[in-house]
């Protein structure tokens, strides 16, 4: 191995800790209201400004990328497919299914407990939508994201056709199109949950990337596979949920985040999930500046501006073959 090959990887992780520090101060200063560097402490209304909105939305941003980012490397090691996240796999669609059944039964249940049956609805949704791709010829890889995008959209038909016999259509309209907008200090607490999730994913790395190799090698080298895929499947469910309930649901992160930083430094999760993590941060953060950007003093969502910047970053992925050193 070359130097220039145990250098890349640091480098990678320098460069996307670099671009999200930078990302991280300009969007504390990017918004209508007037915050003056200069007299941000000595200004009452600028240092309440930073407090209760614009340091809660920066950090939401962060914390809601870098955990899809983290959820859809999972899902493609679970699934063994680059192809998948949760967006596309049912899990975030489940999601939403067990927000609305929560806010059908029990309309005064806070924002933790709707969290809690939305991770429930999301595991259980997940699990199906796993159990499923593993019976799929994996002679055909497009068979699986196929597959998720029909099963997501049967999920997602379900919930719109409850929402609209129970008239809660503008509440799903919440859910489905990710939105800093609303984000202020009390109301993003809980994503500091999926950050800890992040944590423990770090933590099983190693036995994750055995996972890579298949169910026969993982348990002939000792691993305990069906333990590690509830692991996973926790903690992607978790993720997901937490993000649709606190800022709606944000496409593509993990589906082009893990396979770029796959192109640029391999397999081995150890040393790829912490980029990972930091250029999905990024990567949201910059959609939710350039949203507040693109029609000031007005914003546009940050689902719809992902959705755009992902559909291109996806099919430059499609179409640029990876480059073999």
């Amino acid at each position: 191995m070359s130097a220039a090959t145990v250098k890349r990887p640091s480098g990678t992780a320098a460069i996307a800790s670099l671009g999200l520090a930078i990302l991280f101060v300009l969007s504390l200063f990017v918004g209508v209201g007037d915050m003056p560097l200069g007299r941000l402490l000595s200004d009452a209304d600028a240092l309440e400004l930073l407090l209760v909105s614009r340091l809660p939305r920066t950090l939401a941003a962060i914390l809601a990328g870098a955990g899809l980012a983290i959820a859809g490397l999972i899902m493609q090691t679970l699934a063994r497919n680059r192809y998948v996240e949760p967006s596309t796999a049912g899990t975030a669609q489940s999601a939403e299914l067990g927000i609305l059944l929560a806010t059908l039964l029990w309309p005064s249940a806070s924002l933790a407990l709707k969290s809690l049956a939305a991770g429930a609805a999301a595991l259980l949704g997940t699990s199906v939508f796993l159990m499923t791709a593993h019976r799929l010829p994996p002679t055909q890889p497009f068979l699986v994201p196929l597959f998720g995008l029909v099963y997501g959209g049967v999920i997602g038909a379900a919930v719109t056709f409850i929402g609209w016999q129970a008239d809660l259509l503008q509440y799903l309209a919440v859910w489905t199109n990710g939105d800093f907008s609303g984000v202020l200090r009390g109301r993003y607490e809980l994503l500091w949950i999926g950050a800890l999730m992040v944590a423990v994913a770090w933590f099983i790395a190693d036995r994750l990337t055995i996972m890579t190799l298949g169910r026969d090698a993982s348990v002939g080298l000792g691993l305990d596979y069906a333990r590690m895929m509830q692991l996973g499947l926790l903690i992607v469910s978790i993720v997901s949920a937490l993000g649709v309930v606190v800022v709606g649901m944000i496409p593509f992160v993990g589906l082009v985040v893990p396979n770029i930083v796959s192109r640029l430094m391999g397999d081995n999760l150890r040393g790829t999930l912490p980029v990972v993590a930091l250029s999905g941060a990024a990567l949201v953060l910059g959609c939710d500046i350039l949203g507040r950007l693109i029609r000031y003093p007005y914003e546009i969502p940050v689902g719809t501006v992902m959705g755009v910047v992902g559909g291109f970053l996806f099919l430059w992925l499609l179409f640029r073959r990876p480059s073999h050193a």
